[in-house]
């Protein structure tokens, strides 16, 4: 038998076709300057310029939106219409400043300024204030920008990065044990969990779930959310010790309440609870890695009766036709927690084949940026 060694080596030389060829051609700086200047392809230049430029800049914007909340433009401008010079008052800020911010705001259509120079909010602006979580989530980001400042070094794995820590909970519950820690992780996650469940509830059949067992489910918010539209559900959540004061209290608060339960443990070190006949991992599984997922899946499996079902709802990668939040933020931020992975629905299918689960529903996304679903049976004997 031939050793590795003797295998003849790997060509990993590109070998270009007839599309390669092409686009040589179009990278090519005259045929840019042609393609601009003639009258069959001048607009599909100037588009194609426009979108490189938005690439380009698109830090530059993130960080725009970053000021604009931290500075509560958008919320202050809920109770009218100011100017520039009105708003540099309230945030301590110079006005020729204020007017720079406020005219890239309008240039994002965040917001509108009129004749007289006073800004109001723009159906966009308006909108973002109205998504929970949405600036929590982007202040959170101060974090990420700085995981992504060298992201070759990210990528290579040669830097230790912030959201490693801001996120212990995926290296194990020995890592999450603290309850300010935990208290601040999951303050965010709930804040954000809401419009992932009215998404994952608008196309997963509940109505013949009575008992819901929600694994990493935080302070209860989907299993709140499903108990609430489906009367005669009973919804579990598990999680970590260091969540369940939290979770009990907001769960006391509830309409529900009567419903929701809340057990302690870690799905690595503790088995599960038995008793459900649906399972909800809501964005659980792109925390962590493969083997991982697999051994959870598994165990889910062996504690849902026959018929038992398995609904997952995260951020999903496109698969073969990558997807902009799958393929380019989630991918990025798991990157960033060193641990997970995004995966596309395909991939998540073949791990619940692979853990013996059948009947695999995958749901069309309403919304991919928020989440995407499937649901896959344990089969009958």
């Amino acid at each position: 038998m031939a050793l590795a060694s003797d295998s003849p080596p790997v060509d990993y030389r590109p070998r270009p076709g007839l599309r390669t060829r092409l686009m040589r051609l179009v990278a090519r700086p005259g045929f840019q300057s042609w393609a601009s200047a003639f009258p069959l392809t001048r607009r599909t230049a100037a588009k194609d310029g426009a979108e490189l430029f938005d690439l380009v800049q698109g830090f530059v914007k993130s960080q725009v939106l970053f000021a604009l909340v931290e500075l509560r433009i958008l919320h202050r401008l809920i109770d009218g219409e100011m100017t520039a010079d009105g708003l540099a008052q309230i945030t301590g800020m110079r006005s020729d400043r204020m007017e720079r911010l406020m005219m890239a705001a309008t240039a994002m259509n965040l917001t509108r300024r009129d004749k007289a120079g006073q800004y109001g909010l723009a159906r966009l602006g308006a909108a973002m204030v109205g998504v929970p979580g949405l600036d929590d989530m982007i202040r959170h980001h101060a974090a990420f920008y700085r995981d992504l400042n060298d992201p070759v070094a990210l990528l290579r794995g040669d830097v230790e990065t912030e959201l490693a820590a801001f996120w212990p909970y995926v290296f194990g519950a020995a890592h999450a044990e603290d309850a300010e820690t935990s208290k601040r992780y999951s303050d965010l996650m709930a804040r954000s969990q809401q419009i992932v469940a009215a998404d994952t509830l608008a196309v997963a059949d509940l109505k013949h779930t009575r008992h819901l067992l929600d694994v990493g489910g935080g302070y209860g918010v989907f299993a709140e959310a499903a108990a609430l539209k489906h009367p005669h559900l009973r919804a579990t959540v598990f999680d970590l010790p260091a969540v369940e004061p939290n979770a009990r209290s907001l769960m006391a608060r509830s309409k529900a309440s009567d419903r929701l339960d809340f057990v302690a443990g870690s799905f690595r070190d503790d088995l599960l609870p038995d008793g459900s006949d649906t399972v909800s991992l809501i964005r659980v599984l792109y925390d962590h890695e493969d083997d991982t997922v697999e051994a959870l899946l598994f165990e889910i499996f062996e504690t849902l009766p026959d018929g038992g079902r398995l609904l997952v709802s995260e951020p999903m990668s496109g698969g073969a036709q990558p997807e902009v939040s799958g393929d380019v933020y989630f991918s990025f931020y798991c990157l960033a927690m060193q641990t997970g992975t995004v995966r596309s629905q395909a991939r998540i299918a073949e791990l619940c084949r692979k853990t013996g689960f059948d009947s695999i529903r995958p749901y069309r996304s309403r919304r991919p940026f928020v989440t995407t679903a499937l649901m896959a049976t344990k089969p009958l004997n």
